[in-house]
């Protein structure tokens, strides 16, 4: 199974912990989920962590980029989606048109249009909790 993993559940899971940070400890601890990202989602996910607003020590923030260099799988996506709704979260769908990802987890609203555009099927956190991760792992 191939997921995408928006910014947002990142962010959750590094400044809360809890609920985001098993789903990812999960998703990379099983051998059939793939956490599929493009350069540019990477990079991302480096920026907005590293804004100085979070205030994560350096030690937190190389932690979490050594999770990720070491658990991620990285993909070239050639292909651009228009996604007037919010552009910015285009190269979230982009990468999951060229990955064919099963599932995108997000808590942004903005996503809900995007059903429309792509056949991934796009869930909360809460909800691909329910769908994958059995009790005797919560």
């Amino acid at each position: 199974m191939k997921v995408i993993v928006d910014t947002n559940i990142l962010v959750s899971a590094v400044l809360k912990g809890r609920e985001p940070e098993k789903v990812l400890l999960f998703i990379i601890a099983a051998a059939d989920i793939e956490w599929i990202v493009s350069p540019e989602i990477l990079n991302k996910y480096k920026e907005v962590l590293s804004r100085k607003k979070f205030g994560l020590p350096k030690n937190l923030l190389k932690h979490w980029f050594d999770i990720l260099e070491k658990s991620i799988v990285i993909i070239d996506v050639d292909l651009k989606q228009n996604f007037k709704r919010d552009t910015k979260d285009a190269k979230f769908l982009e990468c999951a048109l060229a990955a064919d990802a099963d599932f995108l987890i997000t808590g942004d609203n903005d996503f809900s249009e995007a059903k429309k555009i792509i056949n991934t099927k796009i869930v909360s956190l809460s909800c691909f909790r329910d769908l994958f991760i059995l009790e005797k792992y919560w």
